[in-house]
């Protein structure tokens, strides 16, 4: 399967189940919560002090996106287990060892909460 078609699969598939699936995670959270959940980690990932995740990756609607990381589509689908996801954010080094993804937990750039609330954000993709 070329990239291009993975790619096409990943984008059709995480549009599927974004719907009402979306923070399944955050359980008891109301409307309100989430949602000010979800704004707070699209924060982080757009501070440039901070997540800074527009400099490598694309996510749609994004003003000047990055192509050097996968695109952040889909984020749900691709990454259905939650804690695999944070540990990727908190040390992408476990997974690939020649990442240039910083580790943004284990060098202390992100707090634990702040990784919670940027994975709201990122399954909210």
């Amino acid at each position: 399967m070329s990239n291009f078609r993975a790619l096409q699969l990943t984008l059709l598939l995480g549009l599927l189940f974004a719907g009402g699936q979306v923070l399944a995670q955050a359980a008891g959270a109301t409307d309100s919560e989430l949602a000010e959940r979800i704004a707070a980690g699209q924060k982080v990932l757009e501070d440039r002090k901070k997540g800074n995740c527009l400099s490598c990756h694309l996510i749609i609607g994004a003003e000047l996106p990055g192509n050097t990381g996968p695109p952040l589509i889909g984020m749900q689908a691709r990454w259905p287990d939650r804690e695999a996801l944070k540990a990727q954010i908190s040390n992408p080094v476990l997974r690939n060892p020649n990442t240039i993804m910083p580790p943004y937990g284990l060098h202390r750039i992100l707090t634990d909460a702040e990784i919670e609330l940027l994975v709201d954000y990122i399954y909210s993709l």
